[in-house]
């Protein structure tokens, strides 16, 4: 198999992806079932991420059908890295899978829980599912296919849901953001100025404040790039996440006309390469509409070049 996968191809993949995320989003809903019986839970690292054996099951039932299905592509999944398989980025086609995004949601009932399941070909996400069972929420795109989503038996609409709409200044924004599972001193006062920042009233005395309409955390990161991929979050923006929790949404993101670019020294140029995929500094604005003085491309740019000049930098763990 190359790493150029026909279009033909990728319909055929994107069928069986789309009735594979269904079935393990019967798993993830079973899961959330027992858990809610029994109580029980396993804990991770923190408090705030919680994994529990059906983050491995529904690992499991996704690597061992795309095996069978393409015998010939690689995988890359977020249990399979914990417990210690590394599989490098080449050229070749590649999934790379998160069973459970959302885990903390899924612990407490939180109904923002999803599989993502995306296909890298020529190291970048070319193929995009996201389904999150307690919703019935489906987001699926393909390169050079467009983007969807299909909610509660409905047909697939095309996504963004309405005409995209200028977006003069991140004041006018709906944004997207996440504290995440690192709760070191030093992660969150650079998460706290930085939110601090976006949301608070510069008249008021915050120094370098924007007013953001508001900020917004669903606590998945593949949800988030579908919000912003349908236009509902005008901008999502993390550090710390991996390339499984956002390979999907990028390429449904992209489809969708959004703009997806990496950390603060990323070219806005919309390729989502590896070094963008593995670089754990992650951004994504909606499409925008022209303005009269603006094109809608432009203004994406913009508008990134400004979130980034409002929030710190730094390195995750």
């Amino acid at each position: 198999m190359t790493s150029t996968l026909l279009p033909s191809e990728l319909d055929a993949i994107l069928q069986f992806t789309v009735a594979l995320a269904r079935k393990a989003g019967a798993l993830i809903l079973e899961g959330s079932e027992a858990i809610r019986a029994s109580g029980a839970m396993d804990e991770k690292k923190n408090s705030v991420d919680l994994v529990t054996e059906y983050d491995v099951r529904v690992e499991e039932l996704v690597k061992r059908e795309l095996s069978a299905q393409y015998p010939s592509f690689k995988f890359i999944g977020e249990e399979s890295y914990a417990a210690g398989a590394r599989t490098s980025l080449t050229d070749e086609p590649t999934f790379c899978v998160d069973p459970i995004d959302g885990t903390t949601n899924f612990i407490h009932g939180f109904p923002a829980v999803c599989i993502s399941i995306g296909l890298i070909a020529g190291q970048r996400p070319v193929l995009g599912v996201i389904y999150n069972p307690f919703l019935d929420q489906l987001y699926s795109g393909v390169k050079g296919g467009g983007a969807y989503l299909a909610q509660g038996g409905r047909s697939p609409a095309r996504l963004p849901l309405a005409k995209p709409r200028p977006l003069p200044s991140l004041s006018q924004g709906l944004l997207g953001i996440e504290w995440g599972s690192d709760r070191s001193a030093d992660m969150v006062r650079h998460k706290g100025e930085s939110f601090k920042r976006l949301a608070g009233n510069p008249a008021e005395g915050v120094v370098g404040g924007r007013m953001a309409h508001s900020l917004r955390s669903l606590g998945s990161a593949a949800l988030n790039f579908g919000m912003v991929a349908q236009g509902g979050l005008d901008l999502y923006w993390e550090i710390g996440c991996w390339p499984w929790d956002i390979c999907a949404g990028s390429i449904i993101a992209q489809e969708a006309g959004c703009l997806v670019a990496g950390s603060h020294s990323s070219p806005l140029d919309n390729d989502v390469n590896q070094a963008v995929l593995e670089g754990r500094k992650y951004i994504v604005i909606r499409a925008i509409g022209d303005s009269e003085t603006e094109k809608g491309a432009d203004a994406q740019k913009r508008l990134i070049k400004e979130f980034y000049e409002t929030v710190d930098d730094f390195e995750p763990k």
